[in-house]
């Protein structure tokens, strides 16, 4: 077999396609604009992929037959345009990978609360003693787990672009949890097109999958006829009984009803407090029902689940006043459920890089919740214009140390610190994770 198989991107999602192609006897090639990281070059070497870094061989590139990209490459850059007119085939990792693994596969997409629902649904199969894998946004990469282990069963956190990039692949379960704006930028300010791809989670599925989806969606409703199969379908709602899926009965209790069992749970027993949480919790709950695994299981995981670094995680309480580290909230939906989750008055340490944000929606809740709002970005104009005459007090600051501090001598006992950035990281920090850490790092320097 002599076709080649150039990879662009050296991060997790591209070393695990280099591996899987390598295991598959494809020639690979992989390219990365940037500096590879040492864990990479590592592993490429390991398996002797060649690899560049700091620049792309357009000649090396466009003799490939697939190019496999990883998602947080543009479709619209200079090489992948000439890739297109050449007619080479251009998909993500995920497409790649499932193409060598007959596993079940529950995949979990939105704007909101997909690494939260990911996590829970992991846990529950992994509890139940299923064989089980997690991956895409979260986990290793799915190429690498299918290359090296190759679970029964993987649970996937898919974002829109990782989705843009998959063809012929097929979920199993599919899980739309919502849709509001978020990534613009990558979708020529269409909302539309940033809809259309969150909704090619369903693509090929047939009468023998599973759609699982928020009913409480306006969006999600308006657009359930682009579904193109016919998938067993589990809406969910907080707001209506539903005669299958998930809803909320009248003693306050969280029903789960599938063709293949019914599950009750207490709402007050959910160990995720807060709106948003009851809907990820139906939505893994339901997944676990399709799946027929205890009842007993179910209630333990969602009963015990830890949550997910980075979201609404509580760091430390300092003087009686608590931080919280919600970095991993980089749209403004992720930002209002954290607002409306926090019932003391709130010091907000936002701001990032813009990806097309209407900040107008979160007024209400900052003039309710917010008393101070700390800017840390680059470039925080569209910020303080939106919220000048709504928080008493406003400033700025470039880096976390400085937003931290200034945080803790506004806030006072009984308050809280809040990180919840409504926007990409990569102005000043690698990533909402890094993000998120120096936070924990600057609030244990206090």
């Amino acid at each position: 077999m002599n076709k080649l198989k150039a990879i662009l991107g050296a991060g997790e999602s591209g070393t695990g396609a280099a591996i899987l192609a390598k295991r598959q006897g494809f020639k690979v090639f992989v390219s990365d604009l940037n500096k590879i990281k040492d864990k990479y070059k590592n592993m490429l070497a390991e398996y002797d992929i060649e690899f560049e870094e700091s620049g792309h061989n357009e000649e090396k590139i466009l003799k490939a037959d697939e190019i496999i990209k990883s998602p947080g490459i543009p479709d619209n850059i200079g090489i992948l345009v000439k890739a297109k007119k050449l007619g080479i085939s251009i998909i993500s990792e995920i497409e790649f990978a499932a193409r060598y693994t007959n596993a079940y596969k529950i995949c979990i997409t939105g704007s909101n609360g997909k690494t939260t629902t990911t996590m829970l649904t992991y846990e529950i199969l992994k509890k139940a003693g299923l064989n089980v894998g997690l991956s895409g946004n979260v986990g290793n990469s799915f190429a690498k787990q299918v290359a090296e282990n190759d679970y029964d069963y993987y649970v996937m956190e898919l974002s829109s672009f990782q989705i843009d990039g998959m063809f012929n692949f097929k979920a199993d379960t599919a899980i739309l949890l919502n849709i509001t704006p978020d990534h613009l930028d990558r979708y020529d300010n269409d909302f539309q097109k940033y809809t259309n791809s969150k909704f090619r989670i369903t693509n090929n599925q047939t009468e023998k999958d599973v759609f699982i989806y928020c009913s409480d969606d306006e969006i999600i409703n308006k657009n359930l006829e682009r579904i193109k199969g016919n998938p067993i379908k589990y809406p969910f709602s907080i707001k209506k009984k539903l005669e299958y899926g998930g809803y909320i009965d009248t003693d306050n209790n969280m029903i789960l009803k599938t063709t293949n069992k019914i599950y009750t749970m207490a709402i007050e027993d959910l160990i995720l407090k807060g709106r948003h949480n009851i809907y990820n919790s139906m939505a893994a709950g339901i997944a676990g029902n399709v799946l027929s695994i205890r009842k007993e299981t179910i209630r333990q995981c969602l009963t015990n689940f830890q949550g997910v670094e980075h979201r609404l995680e509580h760091v430390l309480k300092i003087h009686g006043i608590e931080f919280i580290n919600d970095s991993k909230a980089t749209n403004v939906n992720s930002t209002w459920y954290a607002l409306e989750t926090i019932h003391t008055p709130i010091v907000w340490i936002a701001g990032g890089i813009d990806k097309g944000n209407d900040y107008s929606e979160l007024i209400p809740l900052v003039k309710e919740k917010v008393k101070g709002l700390i800017c840390l970005g680059k470039d925080n104009s569209k910020l303080i214009k939106t919220f000048k005459n709504v928080v008493n007090t406003m400033s700025e600051a470039f880096t976390m140390k400085e937003a931290v501090k200034a945080a803790y001598f506004l806030a006072k006992k009984g308050e809280t610190v809040l990180l919840s950035p409504a926007c990409a990281s990569f102005d000043l920090f690698d990533n909402y994770e890094d993000r998120g850490w120096q936070f924990k790092r600057a609030v244990r320097e206090l």
